[in-house]
């Protein structure tokens, strides 16, 4: 894999600093100063690896399940394990995930179906005639993981649609902040990067956590590392590692400063990696008035749900790490008084193939279900098209159930970015294939 000139500073960055500091620095300080009142954001949760969910949200009605389970198999789930939801009594939930049937029951989340990487609308008959053009490598995991970051037609671009929501609205939102835009809970992703924007990375146990086993050195390596990013070597491209190497600490600082001034939150989060990040994620939201911040964007994973064998123990232990942290953060966001304010969304490589193969998995596909919860989400509803269950039909790619989308990740962008208060007329710069679907808004946030 080739590495950008920003991706060797990010990596110089590190090495100056990343063992001392429980954190990865990306960011510039703004320069200007602006009142927190109106508070909004976005938390994107990154299924790595190819959520199966064919077998998350699940036809409940008498024939839709029984051409479900005569397809699925051995992956098919026994009906009276599932989780019917109530405002859409045909439709049932893996039982792994009771937590989100009942923020789907109480309209805080809702579902939006068989959305998928698209540079246009496409059917059947124009994919198979070759009449359209698909995106770059399709059923591919790290094109199309970073398909669905930049929304571009290839994963060659070098910034994601996060980082180029910030480039457009920093100044107006987040002037005189103390830390960036944008902060990632899971290492540097491409959705965090923009032309201008660079992220701050946070670790789940938060900053001013050194890794450092030297006891008595520790804060002599500190202060000597804090000595070498002063340092003036006349050198550009050193200049300005050490330049995002003070950045570090600066922000660090901002951090711990920040967190230090608040109590501590009631909610208990699950142990799990998604918990811990989430509970993270909720820490920092907590503390966004003495940040500075108006607009924050933050970007979590779990995985992996690269299920081609073992599929039903794999998907149920994934599930079940999920479910449970998505209601501790939605809590938490009750407990902080901003539930309205914070919107999170699901998003994953892609959905796996409906029938399965010969290993009792499943294989990649392409349109997939996902998750949006929130105050703001006009919850209990299943947005979209749901595709016809059929293999080689109206929605299959060829024979075994690729779902070709319905609904175009980029218009799920859309959506998300108006909410988040981005203007009409930055969506072609944030979303350069939105002007190519008749709707840019699907009406799943209020």
């Amino acid at each position: 894999m080739s590495h950008s000139r920003r991706s060797f500073l990010v990596n110089a960055s590190l090495v100056a600093a990343g063992n001392l500091l429980g954190f990865r620095p990306f960011g510039l300080l703004n320069a200007l100063a602006q009142s927190s009142s109106d508070y909004k954001a976005l938390v994107c949760i990154f299924m790595f690896g190819g959520n199966d969910s064919n077998n998350m949200l699940i036809p409940f009605d008498t024939s839709g399940y029984a051409n479900y389970a005569s397809v699925r198999g051995p992956l098919a789930l026994p009906q009276n394990t599932l989780l019917q939801l109530a405002l859409q009594p045909n439709f049932a939930l893996h039982p792994s995930m009771p937590e989100l049937q009942s923020l789907f029951n109480s309209e805080n989340a809702a579902f939006l179906a068989n959305v998928g990487t698209l540079l246009q609308p496409t059917t059947r008959a124009q994919y198979q005639a070759k009449q359209v053009v698909p995106p770059s490598n399709l059923f591919s995991h790290p094109d199309q993981q970073l398909e669905w970051q930049n929304q571009m037609n290839s994963s060659a671009g070098s910034s994601g649609w996060a980082g180029r929501m910030a480039d457009r609205m920093n100044v107006q939102y987040n002037p005189g902040a103390l830390v960036p835009m944008i902060v990632s809970i899971s290492g540097d992703t491409l959705f965090c990067n923009g032309a201008d924007t660079i992220p701050v990375s946070v670790g789940s146990a938060g900053p001013g956590n050194p890794s450092c086993s030297d006891n008595s050195y520790c804060s002599s390596r500190l202060a000597t590392a804090q000595q070498f990013a002063r340092l003036s070597s006349g050198v550009s491209l050193v200049q300005q590692a050490n330049g995002i190497t003070n950045n570090a600490f600066t922000y660090n600082t901002a951090l711990e400063d920040a967190f230090g001034s608040a109590p501590p939150l009631t909610t208990a989060f699950p142990s799990s990696l998604l918990g811990g990040q989430l509970a993270e994620v909720a820490k920092i939201v907590q503390v966004r008035s003495a940040l500075g911040v108006t607009r924050q964007i933050f970007f979590v994973s779990v995985g992996n749900f690269d299920t081609h064998s073992d599929q039903l123990a794999l998907q149920s232990r994934l599930l079940s790490e999920l479910s449970p942290a998505v209601a501790a953060f939605y809590q938490a966001l009750q407990e902080l008084s901003v539930a309205n304010q914070v919107t999170a969304f699901t998003c994953s490589d892609f959905a796996r193939t409906f029938q399965p193969n010969s290993s009792d998995g499943s294989d990649h596909a392409w349109g997939s279900h996902h998750i949006i919860f929130g105050g703001a989400v006009k919850g209990g509803k299943i947005y979209g098209t749901f595709p016809t269950l059929a293999l080689g039909g109206p929605d299959d790619v060829s024979s075994n159930g690729r779902w070709i989308p319905t609904t175009a990740s980029a218009q799920y962008a859309s959506t998300l970015a108006q909410w988040f208060g981005l203007s009409a007329t930055d969506l072609p710069y944030v979303l350069p294939y939105i002007a190519n679907f008749s709707t840019s808004n699907l009406g799943f946030l209020g």
